[in-house]
């Protein structure tokens, strides 16, 4: 029952989401007024601008806040009713797999757990104290059983939970 209700939130918040960013594309890109004039043997148009009133101010404000929460809702729920960053989530669900790995492998990896998921590629020696050249083969590693991701990031990397 409590699986449900879950669901029906999140149908709620996406059906608010939808709509909400329904009203604001209505409201902005109502096309403008135009005229068109025949004077004798020309054509004349005449483009008159649309004015806002307060309600139409109003409704893309309330339509944008809504559009807000409910996005923020459907990103950061994670369907057991607790709200809660996405890296605290992938760090529970990695815990149970560093005892699959081998030594160096663990510490490079609960190094990039405890840095909350992300951390410089150059720091994970200094971190764990495993030699670099031991620190790109287990990256290699995590890396190829998609555990972690390397982003270029200038003259080095940035390590990411994926």
């Amino acid at each position: 029952m409590r699986r449900v209700a879950k669901r029906g939130w999140t149908l709620i918040a996406a059906g608010v989401f939808m709509a909400s960013i329904f009203v604001v594309a209505l409201k902005l890109m109502n096309p403008t007024e135009i005229h068109i004039y025949l004077e004798g043997q020309e054509t004349v148009l005449s483009q008159v601008l649309r004015d806002y009133t307060v309600y139409d101010v109003a409704m893309v404000i309330v339509a944008a806040f809504l559009s807000g929460l409910s996005a923020m809702y459907l990103l950061l729920h994670d369907g057991t009713g607790s709200v809660e960053p996405p890296y605290k989530q992938k760090i529970a669900r990695y815990e149970a797999i560093l005892p699959t790995l081998k030594e160096d492998e663990q510490k490079v990896f609960r190094a990039v757990l405890e840095s909350d998921g992300m951390v410089p590629q150059s720091e994970l020696s200094e971190m764990t104290g495993v030699s670099k050249s031991n620190v790109s083969r287990a990256l290699d590693l995590l890396e190829s059983r998609g555990y972690v991701e390397r982003r270029r990031r200038g003259m080095g990397n940035i390590i990411f939970l994926k």
